[in-house]
């Protein structure tokens, strides 16, 4: 029993360090449904997910083989060019990795593009999606995220004998995490409302969030280009980029009000 209390604690402290990037994920996305519904958005894609994420888990538990193993018609090679061995993972992989680095550079140039400073109020609602697109949108990148945090969680509850057991303690975990994400969702997206120069540093985490994923998946794929073997971004490199962002950005804006403080005290 202690054995098994101490792998769900453990469990649940991955699944919430692991989910920090979803929710950064959902807080950016919530913003494209209309304001009055956003915190509807959130809500209902987050239980979705959770709902979801014990699905995923149970077709993991009984079909992981399938994810794992190479698919035959997908596994070739170019001399000197190009090899590869796709499997289910991988793909999944980086399908998700592809599109947040999709999302984040469409969501950066939409803040740069000079042509938006001159939007009118009556226009700001062409840009909002609706909701029940957006809920699929958190739902199924819920999915992308959760995935290498299940097979983590499978990896970690191999030591419990009884099978029953060790999906109880993982469904236990996903929706100890699923709800810690429901009570910080609307928080974070509040102070990202609140400080908006904060919403670039967003998406540059999920920019590389999404780097990493692809290197990810080109491993899992055993991706080699030119004799090059692709090597996935350590976490401990990703949470040091991470911090260095941070500080950043914190540093340049504690810099910025300095000189306009000059600035004014000058005139």
């Amino acid at each position: 029993m202690a054995e098994v209390i101490f792998t769900l604690l453990m469990l649940v402290m991955l699944q919430a360090v692991l989910g920090f990037d979803n929710l950064l994920y959902i807080s950016l996305e919530s913003k494209k449904a209309p304001e009055n519904d956003r915190k509807r958005v959130r809500k209902i894609g987050i239980l979705i997910a959770i709902a979801l994420r014990i699905v995923l888990l149970f077709l993991l538990v009984s079909l992981i083989g399938y994810f794992q193993n190479p698919f035959s018609f997908m596994t070739g090679k170019i001399e000197n060019v190009l090899e590869f061995a796709f499997n289910g993972h991988s793909l999944i992989v980086l399908a998700g990795g592809g599109f947040i680095i999709y999302t984040a550079i469409k969501e950066i140039w939409h803040m740069i593009s000079l042509k938006d400073l001159t939007i009118d109020v009556e226009d700001k609602s062409k840009g909002t999606k609706s909701s029940n697109a957006v809920i699929v949108s958190i739902v199924i990148m819920n999915l992308v995220f959760s995935f290498d945090s299940i097979l983590a969680a499978i990896g970690l509850t191999s030591e419990i004998e009884n099978s029953t057991t060790a999906f109880i303690v993982m469904a236990i975990a996903i929706v100890a995490s699923g709800l810690l994400m429901l009570f910080l969702a609307d928080r974070i997206s509040e102070f990202l409302a609140k400080n908006r120069m904060y919403e670039v540093l967003g998406l540059f985490i999920l920019f590389i969030v999404g780097i990493m994923l692809v290197t990810e998946g080109g491993h899992l794929a055993h991706l080699k280009i030119f004799g090059d073997e692709i090597v996935p971004m350590s976490k401990t490199t990703f949470y040091f980029v991470i911090v260095v962002l941070v500080v950043v950005d914190v540093v340049q804006g504690r810099y910025q009000k300095k000189l306009m403080k000059e600035k004014s005290a000058s005139e």
